[in-house]
């Protein structure tokens, strides 16, 4: 039986769901989710049982676990470039190649599929706070297939093996098993009070002021205790907000639910994107009234300002690993809409240097400027100061990194990690010289108040 990576014609759903539900319980089982319908969404990634997975503990050592591929102990290295090394053992397990599959336009053709969270970035500040969860710093398997559901062309495809497209054939034929109902046993809790909030958003201020920074991006943490499925808590989310930058993963006690709408950074054939938010409003109850905050935000300077800030931190953060004059900005600035929140959303490009792999990308970007602040290192240890806990898979990044060199992945806002029986969220926002108390911590509100409300 041939070993060769192919691509099989499925056919074609709407809705990834009924697949992916009849994987859920396969191990590292992970949807990449466009949340349709919205602007960005166009595919859809599913797989399961990864050839290896690897997890980076709270103390930054990276652990790999594999029962089907023959690999010696993790060479030494920073973790990104463990994940390169495994990211290369790929191509090795195929006898043959399928030229036309490695050169398809399909966006993911076999590589690292999870999350890289926020913590991977602690080396950069002096303070650490306390753990909140137990999720692992960043989890990522190594998958050897993957549907993926094109919207746009409405069309489906499986890229497997031969032997793996029986197995994954017979794995979508059988019937989900029956999971308990998903239920909060508890409302979600403020870890901050208003006015504790309101103390770290006067410390800011006086860094700001004392030229130590240009903006900060506080968050403040909501938990509370469930039972059920996190898949049907999932479902729950999906349904009240739809976002192109979507994905779950679950594993033990453990899960990530992420209702992203913002690109981290996307490479392509050396292409690399990224697309940063700053700037938030509510949606309105009605068209008037929602076009008077659209309006409203548009027209915000400080908003405007705190966007071309993350423009020029990006900028300089893809610049270390781009060609010279590559970098440009097509788009700064423009209003897109939600289901619950606009945005002002704008887009850095560039051109990858000679020989720079996109996790090398990643790595010099990570993480992502929209939700640090700048001057980034010095923003960072501000963060680590003022927030009373590690931000967890919050902050960080999803999604994935194929064997050609493609790469796509989130901002993880808008993401709740679920760990022995306990729902987290976080909402943040960005503040700068002129930011007024009460608007910031609405707004900190106003980004997690559907999430909370469709759970509860």
């Amino acid at each position: 039986m041939t070993t060769a990576l192919s691509i099989f014609t499925l056919p074609y759903s709407s809705d990834p769901l009924a697949l992916f539900d009849s994987l859920r319980q396969r191990p590292g089982a992970v949807l990449l989710d466009s949340g349709r319908p919205v602007a960005q969404g166009r595919y859809d990634i599913l797989s399961s049982d990864p050839l290896a997975t690897l997890e980076v503990d709270a103390t930054g050592k990276s652990e790999l676990a594999s029962e089907q591929l023959n690999i010696a102990a993790l060479p030494p290295g920073d973790c990104f470039a463990q994940q390169q090394w495994l990211l290369n053992q790929l191509p090795h397990q195929a006898t043959e190649v399928n030229q036309h599959a490695l050169h398809s336009e399909l966006p993911f053709m076999g590589g690292l599929i999870g999350y890289w969270g926020y913590d991977l970035g602690r080396s950069l500040a002096t303070h650490q706070q306390p753990q909140v969860t137990h999720l692992p710093q960043a989890r990522l398997g190594l998958y050897d297939w993957c549907i993926t559901l094109d919207h746009v062309a409405k069309r489906a495809w499986l890229v497997a093996t031969a032997q793996r497209r029986e197995q994954v054939l017979e794995w979508l034929d059988q019937a989900p098993p029956k999971r308990p109902p998903f239920a909060l046993t508890e409302p979600f809790q403020a870890e901050l009070s208003q006015s504790d909030y309101a103390e770290r958003f006067k410390a800011v201020q006086r860094y700001i002021l004392a030229g130590d920074c240009y903006q900060i991006n506080l968050a403040q943490r909501f938990s509370a205790a469930y039972q059920g499925d996190e898949w049907q808590a999932y479902l729950r989310l999906r349904n009240a907000t739809p976002t192109p930058f979507s994905g779950f993963m679950a594993w033990g006690q453990q899960a990530v639910l992420s209702l992203s709408p913002e690109r981290f950074i996307k490479s392509n054939n050396g292409a690399v994107e990224a697309r940063p938010i700053k700037g938030t409003r509510p949606r309105g109850a009605t068209a008037d009234e929602d076009l008077a905050l659209a309006n409203d935000l548009t027209s915000s300077l400080k908003d405007r300002a705190e966007n071309v800030m993350i423009v020029d931190l990006l900028r300089n953060d893809l610049g270390r690993v781009c060609k010279p004059g590559s970098i440009n900005v097509p788009q700064l600035c423009k209003l897109e809409s939600y289901p619950n929140v606009h945005h002002l959303v704008s887009v850095v490009r560039g051109q990858l240097a000679s020989g720079a792999s996109p996790l090398a990308l990643l790595a010099a970007a990570f993480p992502g400027g929209s939700i640090t602040g700048a001057p980034k290192v010095r923003a960072m240890q501000i963060i680590a100061e003022l927030e009373p806990c590690q931000r967890s898979v919050y902050c960080g990044s999803m999604g994935y990194v194929d064997i050609r060199g493609s790469m796509d992945t989130s901002i993880t806002i808008r993401t709740l990690a679920a760990d022995a029986g306990r729902l987290h969220v976080w909402g943040g926002g960005g503040l700068v010289a002129d930011s007024a108390l009460e608007e910031e911590y609405v707004e900190t509100l106003d980004k997690i108040r559907h999430l909370i409300k469709a759970l509860e």
